[in-house]
């Protein structure tokens, strides 16, 4: 039997055929993958910034990363962390694709990049010193281009010799999501064969957690690091955030077989849109969410009832995971009661616009292990999220079909479906 090559809308299908991730739970996939089942946490009291006078002191550090014990020193020295992270977990999906293209082939592979901050703040909470204490002459030229979102998608271009589409998706918490989708339909279309494509993430500095804490957005469970990240809890207070940066490789599906590519899955659908409700608050009738979920399927060319689990966004605050709880239930109906829902904020914590991507590897992942993480820290649901959320263990299961959701500030939606390839 011949592979059936185009979609059920005629278009090119696209697979992944590689990861690289560095995470709170493991410089490599495999590590990250285990911490997960374990349902360990990847949260503790945050090393890398002065917290002491902020409600909030905890968060998801990715420890034990040096950038130099992968990366020419020079090439490190010039980029920001989140630029370091999403590199290096590029350079370990190709070398799990086991792809190797030549210059002409080059040309046509590109690189999506999804971020939320990129080094906007880490950069600019570093020269603010210097200028005080040096004044202008004295700053290094290199604070600047180390800081746009864009720079993580130009490492990786300059490091790879990809000279094809690049492009810097920045859709708040919804970019790592959103970055596989759009990398997802440039296949599809015919705009490149190969793209490296995920989210990176590293703004843990004073900045955004004062910021953050001001708003009472982040959990103030100090004392219990490892407890305080709790989707639909009942005595959730918050998120926790964290860094983190994982790439995948797609490939047009003859691609990949012309080469003799190990598959893990196929990307089938992809949806974004905008609730245009609120700044930061979700809609709290969900009806982006909603949308983007039904359009995921439908461009999928699949039901609800094809879904055999949902990755939730599930960020820990009270607004959010109510308004998630009722899209699931808007959209599959009587049947959310019977799909496995799973947080994995539970223990990375929320890597903003790396989250999406974070969790697509566990996606990809419970696909090939057939094995949906837990949602750790569920100890009293919250009575008006009453679904399925694989609460404390993970949990064998067929799994075939994954709905991946991230949702963001500035009422950003994006919803990725994922399937077992044949």
């Amino acid at each position: 039997m011949t592979t059936q090559r185009r979609d059920h809308l005629g278009r090119s299908r696209v697979v992944i055929t590689g990861m690289g991730a560095l995470t709170p739970l493991g410089l490599n996939v495999e590590d990250t993958w285990q911490g997960l089942l374990a349902g360990r946490s990847g949260i503790d009291r945050i090393t890398m910034v002065d917290l002491s006078e902020c409600t909030c002191q905890i968060g998801g550090e990715v420890r034990g990363f040096n950038a130099r014990d992968y990366l020419d020193s020079k090439v490190a020295r010039r980029m920001t962390r989140f630029s370091q992270l999403a590199t290096v977990s590029a350079q370990m999906a190709l070398e799990d694709a086991a792809l190797t293209l030549t210059a002409e082939e080059k040309e046509d592979a590109g690189v999506v990049i999804g971020t939320a901050i990129g080094g906007a703040f880490v950069e600019t909470e570093a020269v603010i010193p210097q200028l005080k204490t040096h004044g202008f002459r004295r700053i290094s030229p290199f604070h600047l281009i180390a800081a746009p979102p864009n720079m993580a998608s130009f490492h990786i271009a300059e490091t790879t010799g990809f000279r094809g589409y690049n492009s810097t998706v920045v859709t708040a918490c919804a970019a790592g999501a959103q970055a596989m989708g759009d990398a997802a339909e440039l296949i599809r279309h015919g705009r490149a064969e190969v793209l490296l494509s995920g989210g990176s993430e590293a703004t843990l500095s004073s900045m955004p957690f004062a910021s953050f804490a001001v708003m009472k957005a982040l959990s103030t469970r100090n004392d219990e690091p490892s407890a305080a990240s709790r989707p639909f809890d009942a005595g959730r207070d918050g998120f926790v955030m964290s860094e983190g940066a994982a790439v995948f490789v797609l490939e047009r599906l003859e691609h990949a077989l012309t080469r003799g590519a190990r598959i893990y899955a196929e990307v089938v659908g992809c949806a974004a849109n905008s609730d245009g409700y609120h700044a930061i608050a979700p809609n709290p009738e969900p009806t982006g969410a909603i949308k983007a979920m039904r359009q995921a399927l439908a461009d999928a060319g699949l039901g609800p009832e094809a879904v055999d689990t949902i990755n939730a966004h599930g960020t820990s605050t009270p607004l959010g995971d109510v308004a998630e709880t009722k899209a699931i239930k808007a959209v599959f109906g009587d049947g959310a009661y019977n799909v496995p829902v799973s947080a994995n904020k539970s223990m990375f914590g929320h890597a903003l616009g790396a989250g999406g991507a974070l969790e697509l590897l566990a996606c990809v992942l419970t696909i090939r292990d057939n094995q949906i993480p837990p949602t750790i820290n569920l100890d009293q649901p919250d009575p008006e999220c009453d679904l399925d959320y694989v609460p404390h263990h993970a949990r064998a299961a067929r799994v075939d079909v994954v709905l991946k959701n991230s949702f963001g500030m500035g009422s950003q939606n994006a919803c990725v479906v994922l399937r077992r390839y044949p």
